[in-house]
């Protein structure tokens, strides 16, 4: 049981360490990051797939829902390394943070359950929070903002997985999200480098240690720590991995001020004041608060409907 708690969080170090790997990916953009990042992760997982002998065939019409929550994905990994461009890596996990927030208002109207009062405290208890840092970063504040936003996409494509992942292998659930978030990059290139882009190309082309940064992105962040995780719910309780993977902002945030100690290159920014500090620690705390009390929450219900029957 040790080894598995320290792999799972070995898996969330990794995850919080995709913002500092898209800083360190500084020249390339945030479009062509992604569209690498998935088109390495595709591959991986489509060997992945041919070693455990799992068949990828779909019906068309879940193949393409499989897709569009792809393009999801792909919306998301953008915005949130823009996030990390626009300010720094620990303002962006903050915002990355209210994801808890962004699900307890997604998950009622896409799953058509009653709203939880707790959780509307919580999201509360994070605005709070994210106006600490906002008015104590303002020269950071749309990175903030984009942040938030990526939070937002994450929460609706994981609302989206939590039903079809009933249906679907996850490793083929993957395959195909990460397929579908390639495809989609592609189809917006032309629109991207016409209007978005100032010289109208393309930056695909890799510098200096980009294959390394690329290759762990890819490789450890996303086909490998997708892939344990699976496997170590096999035996550790969701409650567990998902209270662990809350601690995400937490490994990042900390990893960035390593960096700053270090004086690493593209990290300068990354000593904050003491309101942002006090922000962040509020959403962290509604973000580990929430599962505790969703599991009383649980509980709760089956003894009273433990209860009932008696009665």
């Amino acid at each position: 049981m040790l080894k598995d708690y320290l792999r799972l969080h070995f898996i969330v170090l990794l995850w919080g360490f995709t913002a500092i790997l898209g800083k360190l990916l500084q020249p390339m953009p945030p479009v062509e990051l992604v569209f690498w990042r998935t088109l390495l992760a595709s591959a991986g997982l489509a060997g992945l797939l041919a070693a455990r002998r799992l068949g990828w065939r779909l019906a068309p019409l879940e193949a393409l829902k499989l897709l569009g929550v792809g393009a999801l994905v792909a919306a998301h990994w953008i915005t949130f390394f823009l996030a990390a461009r626009l300010s720094s890596v620990s303002v962006c996990l903050a915002g990355l943070a209210t994801l808890a927030l962004w699900t307890s208002v997604l998950e009622p109207l896409v799953l058509w359950r009653r709203v939880r009062p707790y959780e509307v405290g919580l999201g509360l208890a994070a605005m709070v929070g994210l106006y600490l840092i906002s008015q104590a970063e303002l020269t950071q504040l749309t990175g903030l903002l984009v942040a938030v936003a990526s939070a937002g996409l994450s929460a609706l494509f994981s609302v989206l997985n939590s039903r079809l992942v009933q249906r679907h292998a996850p490793v083929r659930l993957t395959f195909y999200e990460m397929v579908g978030a390639c495809l989609s990059i592609s189809l917006f290139m032309p629109f991207y480098t016409r209007y978005l882009v100032p010289d109208g190309r393309l930056h695909l082309a890799w510098h200096g240690y980009d294959w390394l940064w690329l290759g762990l992105l890819a490789g450890a962040c996303t086909v490998y720590a997708f892939a344990s995780s699976v496997e170590l719910m096999k035996r550790l309780s969701a409650f567990v991995v998902n209270l662990t993977i809350n601690l995400e902002p937490v490994y990042g945030i900390v990893l960035a001020q390593m960096l700053f100690v270090l004086r690493a290159p593209g990290f300068g920014q990354e000593r904050m004041s003491s309101g942002f500090y006090l922000g962040t620690v509020i959403i962290l705390a509604s973000v580990l608060i929430h599962p505790l009390l969703d599991q009383w929450n649980q509980r709760r219900a089956r003894k009273k409907e433990a209860a009932e029957v008696l009665v």
